[in-house]
């Protein structure tokens, strides 16, 4: 018989509250267009983005995670000391150590709460809310705050006429905390590293080791095989959507609303016609004014999608973001 005393925490999790942070900065596509070879009809037709936010030197990643997570803990209507873990999903941290979330969480007022960073790209959000959860239902914190915040505009190349104009920056934060009845349900989620190539950074910072001035390679950027990647969303995405549906135990018509990672109108427009969501549910468009916030994209839309009222406290949620690695994850939620 085992000696160790078993865990005991909440008997299941949900979204307490929700936060979010857009940089001042509006970046129309006329500005994209000075730097490459194309036009707002062309980027609006492949992507849907009109506008996106490009952050100044003062919006950080810790200030802009900082801005998103202070909203979301008073929506949560906790106090930060009661916050027992931080976590935060990004890709654009400059600093190999330490995390920033220790940094976030310290500057917020936590009592010690454990600290971590992930990278899992645009899937981030979802990964850090299946830890959040795990960490609720195991007793190891009452309350976790989870952050997807990126500053892309740092790892965007203006002259890559396939990316330039995707990427924007910002921060989206949601507290999660005990529940008695089940709020989020059962994550499916995985990675298919064999097509990690597609979306990638361009240059490993290992590079610039030991390297002279005119030796120094370009600033890393994030490229991309496009059509790789929007078949692989667009086919094999639905599929792990309908999984977290089934997983859920519910059908599309019980629904109110699908949440996916804002990559591409296209691509979203897509997943609803092969999900056959119905007229009812409200989708998620972020993406036009927007951009593509990896990380932040989920908790940025949401966020909007319950301030300007297209869906309510209360609300079914369909989640899921997919990007570099490549991974995903998906899950329904009860939105907060």
């Amino acid at each position: 018989m085992s000696k160790i005393k078993p865990s005991k925490g909440a008997p299941y999790a949900r979204i307490l509250g929700v936060g979010g942070y857009r940089p001042t900065r509006v970046v129309p596509n006329e500005v994209i267009l000075e730097t490459i070879d194309s036009s707002d009809e062309w980027i609006r037709s492949r992507s849907g983005i009109a506008t996106r936010h490009w952050a100044s030197d003062e919006e950080t990643v810790a200030a802009m995670s900082i801005e998103a997570s202070g909203k979301a803990i008073a929506d949560a209507g906790i106090t930060a000391e009661q916050i027992g873990g931080v976590i935060v999903s990004t890709v654009s941290h400059f600093k190999q150590t330490p995390a920033i979330a220790t940094e976030i969480a310290d500057k917020l007022g936590t009592d010690r709460a454990a600290a971590f960073d992930i990278s899992a790209g645009c899937a981030g959000f979802g990964y850090g809310l299946t830890l959040a959860k795990g960490m609720i239902v195991e007793g190891s914190a009452e309350y976790v705050l989870v952050i997807g915040v990126e500053r892309l505009s740092d790892l965007t190349d203006l002259e890559d006429r396939a990316t330039a104009f995707l990427f924007g920056d910002g921060a989206g934060a949601v507290v999660v905390g005990p529940s008695q009845e089940p709020q989020i349900g059962p994550t499916v989620w995985g990675s298919e590293g064999d097509k990690s190539e597609t979306i990638k950074q361009t240059v490993p910072w290992s590079d610039y080791r030991g390297a002279s001035a005119e030796e120094l390679p370009k600033f890393p950027a994030i490229t991309q095989e496009g059509q790789a990647v929007f078949r692989w969303a667009v086919f094999e995405m639905a599929k792990v959507a309908q999984q977290a549906l089934d997983a859920a135990g519910i059908s599309a018509d019980d629904l109110d609303v699908f949440i996916p990672h804002q990559a591409n109108m296209r691509i979203i427009d897509s997943m609803v016609k092969t999900l056959k969501l119905p007229e009812h549910v409200t989708v998620a468009r972020d993406i036009e004014s927007t951009g593509n916030t990896s990380a932040a994209s989920i908790p940025l839309a949401m966020e909007r999608l319950l301030a300007t009222g297209e869906a309510k406290s209360g609300d079914t949620a369909l989640v899921i973001g997919f990007g570099a690695g490549l991974v995903y994850a998906a899950t329904v939620v009860t939105l907060p």
